[in-house]
């Protein structure tokens, strides 16, 4: 039997119960610290009787849980949702842009997926979208304070583990299948013997040739 988590929201508080419409999108990004990948953004829609469900079911940060109960909350998140799209900004868009930038196009990418456009964007962070032809509230901790922006960071966590578990087999020296890109100690002395792969964001210090 799945262990229930107390939620974490205040129903009666959340962000996306302060409007008229229903017609809203939560977005967040995940994989801005990690050395190797895109960074991911989601954008997902939920109709407003599928929140207390949601929150009962225990849809919080993607940081506060498992593998396995991100991977079943993301199917329900998906079986529920008017519509949740994924975008994403390379590697080399990272190193091009940098990782602030990157992220801010891979949320406005997941946005401009969305079948509809929402009449507001509920983004976490303080750094508004640039160049977004809809309104957006910016939410420092949004993914603690909004369901929908939590939802997000669920859908999108899974989708770059999947992606980054596609190329553990091709490079199974950086240890990504535990790991998932991010910076443990093997798989920063990986790249210290190997040196980075073309996955690798080369703009991250510790992708960088040693000196």
């Amino acid at each position: 039997m799945a262990r229930t988590l107390r939620p974490v929201f205040n129903y009666a508080h959340l962000p996306e119960l302060k409007t008229n419409s229903e017609w809203i999108a939560g977005v967040d990004e995940v994989g801005r610290g990690a050395l190797f990948g895109p960074v991911v953004a989601a954008a997902v829609m939920l109709p407003r009787s599928s929140l207390e469900q949601l929150m009962i079911a225990g849809v919080r940060d993607s940081k506060q849980l498992s593998h396995k109960r991100r991977q079943d909350l993301a199917t329900q998140i998906r079986s529920v949702a008017f519509d949740l799209r994924i975008g994403y900004a390379t590697a080399s868009e990272i190193d091009e842009i940098n990782i602030l930038q990157a992220s801010l196009q891979a949320m406005g990418r997941s946005i401009l997926k969305l079948k509809s456009p929402p009449h507001l964007c509920l983004v976490d962070g303080k750094t508004p979208i640039p160049d977004l032809a809809i309104p957006q509230q910016n939410i420092v901790g949004g993914d603690r304070q909004s369901l929908m922006i939590a939802a997000a960071s669920i859908v999108a966590k899974v989708w770059r583990d999947e992606w980054v578990m596609r190329w553990a087999a091709k490079y199974p020296q950086y240890d990504l299948a535990a790991n998932k890109g991010y910076g443990t100690q093997r798989h920063r002395l990986a790249l210290q013997q190997h040196g980075p792969s073309p996955q690798h964001r080369r703009s991250f210090r510790p992708c960088q040739p040693q000196s």
